[in-house]
């Protein structure tokens, strides 16, 4: 792969003297959805696909990017002077906002540089091709520049840039995961003190399987800014009668004994869906560790249907990926993973079942949908590295 960007640098900015190569990668959360940012627990993992960049330091302030995914939008023009959202920009403000959130931070960058990125996750699939590409680039500062920083404060600026730079209030999951990753470990990260453990993934005879629906979204126009202020109005709720800093300090039954001073019931459902899910995300790794992958793929199952039904993020396409997969032989546990609205399901499906599996979901989510999902048998990685 490192060949490979090189001719993709220099067909796009001449020869590869000085060029470095860097990977970053995406990640996937096997369980616990819209709980980051709600005080609980994720648990993601690093895959081995992700995002690659070359890049060489240049003698002025000037920054040039271009994305061999999408090169139609051409070279992208900016400056360390003028680090500002601009919506024609695109793509390139996730890089931008990385090195304006390393300004923000006290660590200057003081030469411009030239970068070429490739990724090989699917655009807007759910799989973190923003965190990555913000890992990757918050890398490559670390590296060029000799910046003192680990992995978890090089996760919480790219964090800071999403939120502060692009309007994107996620949590810190995404981040995390694309900079923490360990090979054939997911990681129980709790969100509220970012206490984190690796926990082994042994599947046995099963791989994960990531159906992509091909429905594109962006995180900053969907309902996901909605479902925060949501939780966050009924955590406001809650909290005049129960001492509580977040959602994820409820168990189910404290939730259940207080849940009538929201009032709201758009607003119960969503702080159902977050207690619950933090509490199955618990569950789900207590199984796994205890071998016992039956359990935490039905707590897949129970995962997808509260965020269908209480968090109501899914959608059709999504439904009909995860419904359609339930039904086939194989399959130990499937749920949507990301935002929602469009993007993934993740699946465990035993290894005999895996070219059934993708043959009856694809052609039943074709006919239903009217355009094809794409499947992805993937390796859980290691988190960002030089070439």
């Amino acid at each position: 792969m490192k060949n490979t960007m090189l001719q993709h640098f220099e067909k796009t900015f001449g020869d590869t003297d000085g060029v470095r190569v860097f990977f970053a990668p995406g990640r996937v959360n096997l369980i616990g959805e819209h709980t980051d940012y709600n005080g609980g627990h994720v648990f993601p993992c690093a895959l081995t696909i992700g995002t690659y960049a070359a890049v060489r330091l240049r003698k002025d302030r000037n920054l040039r990017f271009f994305s061999v995914n999408l090169n139609k939008k051409g070279v992208i023009h900016s400056s360390l002077d003028e680090l500002i959202h601009i919506n024609e920009d695109d793509w390139a403000n996730y890089p931008k906002g990385v090195l304006w959130a390393f300004a923000q931070h006290s660590f200057l960058v003081d030469q411009g540089m030239d970068i070429v990125y490739y990724g090989n996750i699917p655009n807007a699939s759910g799989l973190s091709s923003s965190a990555s590409i913000e890992v990757l680039t918050g890398y490559i500062l670390m590296k060029l520049f000799d910046f003192d920083l680990d992995f978890k404060k090089l996760s919480l600026i790219c964090q800071y840039a999403e939120n502060k730079f692009n309007g994107v209030n996620c949590g810190i999951m995404d981040q995390f995961a694309c900079a923490m990753g360990k090979k054939n470990h997911a990681i129980f990260l709790d969100t509220s003190n970012l206490k984190y453990e690796y926990a082994p993934i042994d599947l046995g005879d099963a791989k994960l399987v990531i159906a992509c629906s091909n429905k594109k979204r962006g995180l900053g126009d969907s309902k996901y800014n909605e479902r925060r202020s949501q939780c966050e109005e009924a955590l406001a709720r809650l909290k005049t009668v129960v001492d509580v800093q977040s959602l994820g300090d409820l168990t189910e039954e404290e939730f259940e004994v207080h849940k009538g001073v929201i009032e709201d019931e758009v607003l119960i459902k969503r702080a159902k869906h977050a207690v619950y899910e933090n509490q199955r995300t618990i569950r789900a790794v207590a199984a796994l560790k205890n071998h016992e992958l039956e359990t935490f793929g039905s707590l897949m199952n129970e995962s997808h249907t509260s965020l269908q039904y209480d968090y109501e993020v899914t959608g059709m396409e999504l439904d009909t990926l995860v419904e359609t997969a339930w039904k086939q032989e194989g399959v130990i546990g499937a749920r949507m993973t990301g935002a929602g609205f469009g993007g993934c399901t993740v699946n465990i499906v035993k290894n005999d079942a895996i070219h059934a599996f993708i043959e009856n979901v694809g052609k039943v989510y074709e006919e239903k949908i009217g355009y094809k999902a794409d499947f992805y048998v993937v390796e859980i990685g290691d988190g960002p590295v030089e070439l």
